[in-house]
């Protein structure tokens, strides 16, 4: 009889939370791709009476013009969760290619790269991007954009710092006595080997873009009406706060994805790094006995 051997499954897969957060993302993604097709109302359809409250006609209620709440509600996550995951994509690949330059060749080339990337996160994020986006104009384009400017700088400083104590490695001085090109050597010798950290900060910052994403359009600088933006949304339920349906149903779908994309982070984090999740299990366990053993000696002088 032939056993079939089971691939392991790294225990931060299997955690409560991990499971939590793919299952939330997934949701959301078909969401995102899938909502069109099935939302019972068009979502810029006025047709409905104002300002209904949820109920059976309408799952989530109306706005302050008569449109479905939950039908907005569906199509602003076919807005959002790509241009959040396209965000993260263009700042991973742009901060990823100038940390790795700047590491990999050092001198003036790591001095230019490096002052300008200071320059940009000496700036507050929120306030630099509403800054860049007012001076393109509001629109949901110039503020991803906007975005864009501000998230790439902590991918470059991050890659630049591995990429650093990676190119003295011997195998990586290898490579160049063979002659690889320094191309072929960032490519094959170093990203490979730094690509663990880049991706779990990638997976950790989709809440953020998200976040960054819908406070531009809040502040009317990203998404205009009548698009279906979950910050537009929690925009146009400021002038009818007894409607708490109108603005309480999109604040809770960003609070589930930027949720669900920490834990899957959290969780990517202890796979690829599992030396530091170690360290952090054998701090909890080496605490426990120590507070016992303190408590020990005092217990035993109180009885005598």
């Amino acid at each position: 009889m032939i056993r079939r051997r089971r691939l392991p499954i790294p225990r931060a897969w299997v955690s409560p939370l991990a499971i939590l957060g793919i299952v939330i993302a997934i949701a959301w993604v078909i969401v995102a791709i899938t909502a069109p097709l099935w939302v019972p109302y068009e979502p810029n359809a006025q047709g409905l009476p104002r300002l209904q409250e949820p109920g059976v006609d309408t799952l989530l209620g109306t706005d302050a013009v008569g449109r479905d709440v939950f039908s907005r509600l569906m199509t602003g996550a076919s807005v959002t969760i790509p241009l959040a995951l396209l965000l993260v994509a263009v700042s991973l690949v742009l901060g990823t290619v100038l940390g790795a330059v700047a590491g990999y060749f050092g001198g003036w080339i790591d001095e230019v790269l490096m002052r300008v990337t200071d320059l940009v996160m000496a700036f507050p994020t929120v306030i630099l991007a509403m800054v860049v986006a007012a001076s393109l104009g509001p629109s949901l384009f110039n503020a991803v954009l906007a975005a864009i400017v501000v998230s790439w700088p902590a991918y470059a400083r991050v890659t630049r710092s591995l990429v650093l104590g990676l190119r003295q490695q011997n195998y990586v001085l290898a490579g160049r006595l063979l002659g690889f090109s320094p191309l072929r050597s960032l490519l094959v010798d170093i990203l490979p080997n730094i690509a663990g950290p880049v991706v779990v900060l990638a997976t950790l910052d989709v809440g953020t873009a998200i976040l960054l994403l819908s406070g531009l359009s809040f502040l009317g600088l990203g998404a205009q009406p009548p698009t279906a933006e979950w910050g537009s949304m929690i925009s146009s339920a400021i002038q009818n706060f007894d409607a708490w349906w109108i603005g309480a149903f999109p604040g809770l779908a960003i609070l589930t994805v930027v949720l669900a994309f920490n834990f899957i982070g959290d969780s990517l984090r202890d796979v690829l790094d599992p030396v530091s999740s170690g360290e952090r299990q054998a701090a909890g366990v080496a605490t426990a006995p120590t507070a016992k053993s303190d408590a020990a000696p005092s217990g035993t002088a109180a009885a005598s």
